[in-house]
């Protein structure tokens, strides 16, 4: 890092309802460039792609690796939104657990299947891994649990309520990403895919062993 980005990431980003606006725009610009060009886009691009200065992407972010970053964590973060929080919101009141985990973990491998930002940047990342080595670390760093707290707050109700019996949260949430989106992911990789039979037999299943597994001591659902 250079003294310029070094002393860039001592300062506090900028808050308010504009600078975030601006961030939205930087992130939203950086990621269809990188998708584009890949990591070698440069800094001006993005500013100019954002419609905002040099200046003030650098205000936001760091370096080009804090925001590729960024961009990443975004773009991961997607298919867990919307409609499919609301269903993650739903299964501890739901009446068939099984039922309502199989639904939701469609709802969720489809939004990972349709999202081509997703599938696109983890090719991205894979092949700039070995000179990008920071975008790992801060991956690990951040940790599932805390990257997507929709999916742990669904669990923690689910063990609140009786539902589930699962003494750690940050492990089963590694196993339901394996179960679910994660196939699609290593797939996508290889530029392959995975056709519609074999992925419903294997949401069919994974959601057995997931319930299968967190509720050995308790009824079944």
């Amino acid at each position: 890092m250079t003294s310029a980005n070094a002393a860039s990431a001592l300062k506090q980003p900028p808050s308010g309802p504009r600078a975030e606006a601006k961030r939205r725009a930087i992130v939203t610009a950086a990621r269809e460039l990188f998708l584009r060009e890949g990591f070698d886009v440069n800094m001006d691009a993005i500013a100019a792609a954002a419609g905002v200065s040099k200046a003030t992407v650098y205000n936001h972010f760091a370096s080009k690796e804090t925001l590729f970053i960024e961009v990443v964590k975004d773009s991961l973060d997607a298919p867990i939104s919307g409609t499919l929080v609301t269903s993650l919101d739903r299964l501890a009141e739901a009446e068939d657990l099984r039922e309502a985990l199989t639904a939701t973990a469609r709802d969720w491998v489809h939004a990972t299947r349709a999202n081509p930002d997703v599938l696109a940047l983890r090719t991205i990342v894979s092949r700039e891994l070995h000179r990008f080595p920071e975008l790992g670390a801060a991956w690990q760093q951040a940790g599932p649990e805390r990257h997507h707290p929709a999916v742990a707050d669904a669990l923690r109700r689910l063990v609140d309520r009786g539902r589930l019996d699962i003494p750690d949260i940050e492990v089963a949430i590694l196993q339901l990403y394996s179960l679910l989106p994660f196939p699609h992911l290593v797939f996508s990789t290889y530029g392959t895919t995975i056709d519609d039979d074999l992925t419903d037999r294997l949401i069919a299943g994974g959601v057995d062993m997931f319930l299968g597994h967190y509720t050995a001591r308790l009824a079944k659902p």
